[in-house]
């Protein structure tokens, strides 16, 4: 299966110590879906569409899923649908 990197928007908290930490991100059909659980930080690349940064271990909407943070800007990896 192919995927491809798709920019979100992400609500974060920065902490006095410079850590940070992602509340919420908005998916590209605008819903906002806020993180229940960050369940693992480490720096990592996204072996499926290239990239390297910060990976975030997720819990969101009840799925674990990756968020990439990369020179700034925010990722996820999504399946490519082809449809015959």
């Amino acid at each position: 299966m192919e995927y491809r990197k798709e920019y979100v928007t992400v609500k974060l908290r920065v902490d006095p110590d410079g850590s940070i930490r992602p509340l919420s991100f908005v998916w590209v059909d605008g819903i906002q879906y806020k993180i229940d659980r960050l369940i693992q930080r480490t720096r990592a690349a996204s072996t499926k569409v290239g990239g390297r940064g910060m990976r975030y271990t997720i819990r969101a909407d009840g799925k674990e899923t990756y968020l990439f943070e990369e020179d700034g800007r925010w990722f996820m990896e999504v399946p490519i649908i082809n449809n015959p």
